[in-house]
């Protein structure tokens, strides 16, 4: 049955897809094709990579208008576009303006809302795989846009003193800054990049797209890793980064993307088309396809 509300019919078709550079091995249409045919849906995912199109970072506007004339009802927003894209949108969520990026946009009746399905997404992971991580000094790598959501769900997950690690240490800074007014001064520290500390540290978490397909090394020397630490890495192509390969060889707790990819994307499922997703059954789809 139809919800009150949805702008359209379930006997539409539905269009989205997926913005990035070097998304080919994305797992976003499978997950999204395979639960709106189990709802009874009629929609198409497409990946719109920049780097297989040849396009410049600055047809992103371009893309959007047309996007939106061709009447998707939405689309995921992934690297190097999560911040870059928020002025080219007419609104932004709360999850949106909390986070600093964007990672889904809904179009609706021409308008762009941008959300972000990044945060809600980590922090659910965390929560069921790695219960009981202790939180009171974890070192993070990348405050990009993606970042900059695991940031805001470490904090407030309870960290106590995040490690804010990125190669551009002003970029770090800055988003230090905008997590101090939202979570309270003191507790996130920008490093530079190029020299972690992991002495005291009870956690590390990639947030980079190092370990990717396209950028297979580990994004910290395996000499700063001990068994004391557990490992996350948000990267889920391939599911065994080399960061984690090291992490698991040494004993640590890790903890793999598929929970962030299949939580974030439930909910980004939900803002595009109107309909919940069934997580369990999304956690299956993914599953079948590795």
């Amino acid at each position: 049955m139809d919800r009150p509300g949805i702008f359209w019919l379930k006997d539409k078709m539905l269009r989205s897809g997926l913005i990035g550079r070097a998304i080919q091995d994305s797992r976003s249409p499978w997950l999204h094709e395979q639960e709106a045919r189990a709802q009874g849906l009629d929609l198409t995912y497409e990946l719109f990579d920049f780097d297989q199109l040849d396009l410049a970072d600055g047809e992103l506007a371009g893309l959007l208008a047309r996007l939106r004339e061709d009447g998707f009802c939405g689309v995921n927003v992934t690297y190097p576009f999560k911040q870059r894209v928020m002025p080219l949108l007419d609104e932004l969520a709360e999850s949106a303006s909390l986070v600093g990026a964007v990672n889904t946009i809904a179009m609706r009746n021409g308008r762009l809302t941008g959300h972000n399905t990044d945060m809600v997404g980590f922090y659910e992971s965390m929560e069921e795989g790695l219960p009981g991580a202790a939180l009171d000094r974890v070192l993070q790598l990348g405050a990009g846009g993606a970042g900059s959501a695991v940031a805001c769900a470490l904090l407030a997950l309870g960290t106590r003193r995040l490690d804010l690690y990125d190669v551009d240490l002003d970029r770090a800074g800055k988003l230090a800054g905008l997590l101090g007014e939202r979570f309270g001064a003191g507790r996130v520290f920008p490093c530079s990049i190029a020299d972690p500390v992991t002495v005291g540290v009870n956690g590390i978490v990639n947030a980079t797209p190092m370990g990717m397909a396209a950028h297979p090394q580990s994004a910290i020397a395996p000499d700063l890793i001990s068994p004391a630490h557990w490992v996350a890495d948000i990267v889920y192509f391939p599911l065994e980064t080399e960061l984690l390969r090291v992490a698991r060889a040494k004993g640590c707790r890790v903890l793999n993307g598929s929970g962030m990819v299949i939580a974030q994307a439930a909910k980004a499922f939900e803002i595009m088309t109107g309909f919940p997703a069934d997580k369990a059954r999304m956690h299956d789809s993914f599953l079948s396809r590795q």
